[in-house]
């Protein structure tokens, strides 16, 4: 791989390996420290890139690794693996709706928080990052049907808990009957 190459597929990879690696580590200083190590070592094995299958994939993995050997070094505390960002339109917004808004947010960064870390790496890396089965599989080496069911399990946990949240508790008449 020449460098024209390396910054075609390579370095358009970056602000998705820095969310990656904010999302674990929730510094961003150490995130882009993480991020530039991980483009690092993508040029040294620039040699050796050809024969991966998938390079964005593969550059997920590193940042991942990277991400976890920092917190073991730094014996940082993990909280918060997801920071889920929506359009807010804000001169369009009341401060009522924003404050809405980000109660909703809230209330959903805390469920995930509470997911299991595989659930809660797998829906990072599918829901908001927005890569396949397959490529979650390879980032994460696991089973395709690990991820699969993984995501299936989050996603249920988490409508679950926000119905529940929703109805206050109330059994839906619907389902009473």
């Amino acid at each position: 791989m020449d460098v024209d190459q390396y910054k075609v597929e390579i370095l358009p990879l970056k602000n998705k390996l820095f969310r990656f690696a904010l999302n674990i580590v929730r510094d961003e200083d150490l995130a882009k420290d993480i991020v530039q190590e991980s483009l690092i070592k993508a040029w040294e094995k620039r040699n050796e890139l050809n024969l991966i299958h998938n390079l964005e994939a593969w550059c997920m993995q590193v940042t991942k690794n990277k991400a976890l050997d920092k917190l073991r070094s730094k014996h940082l505390k993990r909280t918060d693996l997801f920071e889920v960002q929506f359009d807010t339109r804000k001169e369009r917004d009341t401060p009522y709706v924003v404050m809405e808004r980000n109660d909703v947010l809230a209330r959903i960064k805390g469920l995930i928080a509470e997911l299991p870390e595989r659930q809660r790496e797998v829906m990072q890396l599918r829901d908001i990052e927005g890569f396949t089965y397959k490529e979650i599989a390879e980032t994460l080496e696991i089973d395709i049907n690990l991820v699969k069911t993984n995501l299936f399990r989050a996603r249920r946990k988490l409508k679950e808990s926000l119905t529940k949240e929703n109805d206050y508790g109330i059994e839906n008449r619907e389902t009473a009957s």
